[in-house]
């Protein structure tokens, strides 16, 4: 067997030094003799002039700690968990998969609101509530967009549509105005000529309307419905749908519903999942 006395070099076919292991692994060689001087990783092998020698296996065990560690143990937990037979590993790994989880969907709400602060800071077209309400027309109260704050303000929808309002021109505004209009005069006259819902013309506008709120966020069938509810429920909704045809809010959900029922929705149980 060939063998060198510097810490930092190979020693030979069989084991690595100190300083060789730490490179290999990515951590400190001050790390290394703190996890050997607790007995967490301790090379079993050291040369004639008393250097460690770290072979596959040792390596092997540092790997472990490093994913350990990664996953938020301690060091005398990675210890247990390693050395006892009697360790629970999979309980203990359940326990870390749900903190990650957590922390997983902290960091994406963070990444939201970095993204939604970004987009606020460089566009210089988000348009003010009443200049909404200018190109919205007579139907919209401004007032509505604080109510919809306080109720959704915390759910991912609410972030989703923020970051799509904050890179909206004027122009888009209007062409949202333009496709609304064009919209529900095509639903009242689907309703005066007799539509009836769950034919394949009601699903169809069923769909137009899912795909008019998908331009704000994300939004399922069972979505859909529920919003759907708020025609019928809320007096506002209500007023501003049966102003353009009389009866147009109630036909309106029993299309969605009708639509869902379709996919195998129960409208009636319906959540917002």
């Amino acid at each position: 067997m060939s063998v060198v006395e510097n810490g930092d070099m190979d020693v030979d076919d069989d084991g690595l030094t100190v300083g060789r292991t730490a490179e290999s692994v990515g951590i400190s060689v001050r790390t290394l003799h703190h996890w050997d001087a607790i007995g967490l990783v301790t090379p079993a092998e050291r040369t004639w002039s008393d250097y460690r020698v770290y072979s596959a296996s040792d390596i092997a065990r540092i790997q472990q700690v490093l994913m350990y560690r990664e996953l938020g143990l301690s060091l005398s937990e990675v210890r247990t968990l390693l050395d006892d037979p009697d360790a629970d590993v999979v309980e203990q790994l359940d326990v870390q998969r749900a903190l990650l989880s957590e922390r997983i969907d902290r960091l994406r709400h963070m990444v939201a609101a970095v993204d939604q602060m970004k987009e606020a800071h460089m566009s210089e077209n988000r348009l003010t509530a009443q200049q909404q309400a200018d190109i919205l027309g007579d139907d919209w109260d401004p007032a509505w967009e604080d109510e919809a704050r306080q109720n959704w303000g915390e759910t991912p929808e609410w972030e989703q549509s923020e970051t799509i309002k904050n890179r909206m021109t004027a122009d888009d505004w209007k062409r949202v105005k333009e496709e609304n209009d064009t919209f529900e005069a095509d639903l009242a006259s689907a309703m005066a000529a007799g539509v009836a819902p769950g034919s394949e013309e009601a699903n169809a506008l069923a769909e137009r309307h899912r795909a008019s709120i998908g331009q704000w966020f994300d939004i399922s069938h069972r979505k859909q419905v529920c919003i759907a509810r708020m025609y019928v429920q809320d007096p506002r909704f209500q007023e501003h749908y049966d102003k353009r045809a009389a009866g147009l809010a109630a036909w309106l959900t029993a299309i969605v519903d009708e639509n869902a029922r379709a996919r195998g929705i129960d409208p009636d149980t319906a959540t917002w999942e």
